[in-house]
């Protein structure tokens, strides 16, 4: 009965794909669901952004070994880069009506800087889209005993499938219902485990009090190890292309604000029962935390739970997981196809060729996450690998060029260089300093410095 339910989800989130593609007449309604989303399909879309593996999963595991100390990037990180970006960027780049973030350096800094940053953009989804197949075929896996790969590759068969067929309106649709799933099926569950164990606080209180430590120890490493896991999504998903497109999405700029707000209260609220229901396992099934702590979830659910509750369950798991890798998918593809093929191409694509060229580079990018899935399966590194080559590379253009009118095409090609080439070598080889701080304070030396020895001969107007 579970396999049956979770093979018929798989479907009607197929037949979702097909029916939402009738609204796509265009690569705008394909890449932004025409810029038409109400305010509860927007926020919805916004919380599925990241409610994905690496909340359920990774989040869940990491609380486990080290408490809430081991979790600022995620749900805290996540849900303060929602917050970011309502305040300071949602208003401004929706007004400049643009369909993908490349197209903002295209604007603000020129072509050149639209390829490369445009390449910085897409690649690390690679590792993202690789991270929630993982978890799909962790799914399988228990469900029915699949091999993680031969998991990783129908899950990435379904959700490319439903992604291709129906773009942005497809995800916004899916997101919807997928949310309604999420939040029930986690809410029935944290119920049902904590009267089992006695209660709320009975569960609370067998926790070890320094495993609620929110705060670091008044020290620069402690500090610094802090504030980069604040950063790692707070701030290195802001110049992602999937909040840009679901943020563009919404059908104004008031929605699209408003809904950052919405959804980061939402996220971080849902995301605090993963976290809860780890800690009822590791209360009532102690044995249960042994090995793979990614597993202690979806382990624990189906020894110790009946059926109805393990359909919940595992339907919120798919509905999160999914909602995740579909948008995850498609933002690289319309950077590839917008940014780095059409310019590259030199020639003249119709909007019908756009679409076309979008559609390819959605099966492109699954591919090739797939690949990188079966060969890799830590959620939470390859969730975090992902956000950090954004932070260091993309964040301070960004940020600069839309509040800096002097920012210029060239501090923008050395800030992006040069955070990536400070990264690397403190990414490999170990220091007490984690290796974003500094890359990301050399970008943005290096984009002040580049734009004041190479300023632009024409100043960027703002408004």
């Amino acid at each position: 009965m579970l396999l049956f339910s979770i093979i018929a989800y798989l479907a009607l989130t197929i037949l979702i794909g097909f029916w939402a593609a009738r609204r796509v007449k265009t690569s705008g309604d394909y890449i932004l669901a025409g810029r038409s989303l109400p305010l509860v399909l927007s926020c919805s879309a916004l919380f599925a952004t990241w409610f994905g593996s690496e909340t359920v999963f990774g989040a869940s595991s990491e609380f486990l070994k080290g408490g809430l100390y081991a979790v600022m990037e995620d749900p805290f990180g996540a849900a303060l880069c929602l917050i970011l970006f309502g305040l300071f960027f949602a208003r401004k780049i929706y007004k400049m009506n643009l369909l993908t973030l490349g197209d903002f350096f295209r604007v603000r800094y020129g072509n050149t800087t639209e390829l490369i940053a445009s390449l910085f953009l897409a690649l690390p989804y690679i590792g993202y889209i690789a991270a929630q197949l993982v978890a799909m075929g962790l799914i399988l896996n228990v469900v029915i005993g699949l091999p993680l790969w031969q998991g990783v590759v129908i899950s990435s068969v379904v959700v490319t499938l439903y992604t291709y067929i129906g773009g942005m309106w497809a995800i916004s649709i899916t997101d919807f219902i997928q949310s309604v799933i999420i939040i029930t099926g986690l809410v029935v569950l944290a119920f049902v485990l904590s009267e089992k164990a006695g209660g709320v606080m009975a569960v609370m209180h067998s926790m070890p009090s320094e495993n609620y430590r929110f705060f670091p120890a008044f020290e620069w490493k402690s500090l610094a190890s802090y504030v980069a896991a604040w950063s790692i999504l707070g701030l290195g998903s802001i110049p992602s292309q999937d909040i840009f497109q679901r943020t563009m999405s919404s059908s104004s700029e008031k929605t699209a604000t408003w809904s950052c707000y919405i959804a980061a209260l939402l996220y971080l609220s849902i995301a605090m029962l993963p976290l809860f229901i780890s800690l009822c396992v590791k209360h009532l099934y102690p044995h249960q935390i042994n090995g793979d702590t990614q597993l202690v979830l979806p382990n624990m659910v189906l020894q110790h739970t009946a059926l109805p509750i393990q359909i919940l369950f595992f339907g919120s798991l798919l509905s999160a997981i999914m909602s995740t890798t579909s948008s995850a998918i498609l933002a690289p593809a319309s950077i590839f196809s917008e940014n780095l093929v059409k310019p590259l191409a030199k020639r003249s694509y119709n909007d019908r060729q756009l679409l076309v060229l979008t559609k390819i580079s959605v099966l492109l990018f699954a591919t090739v996450a797939t690949v990188m899935a079966c060969l890799r399966s830590d959620i939470y590194e390859l969730v975090g690998e992902s956000s950090v080559l954004s932070l260091v590379s993309l964040f301070a253009p960004m940020v600069m060029g839309l509040y800096w009118k002097q920012a210029s095409t060239t501090g923008a090609i050395l800030s992006m260089f040069l955070g990536i080439a400070t990264w690397i070598p403190f990414r490999f080889y170990e220091t007490e300093l984690p290796p974003l701080i500094p890359a990301t304070f050399v970008s943005f030396v290096a984009l002040i410095a580049g734009s004041f020895f190479w300023p632009n001969r024409k100043s960027y107007d703002q408004n």
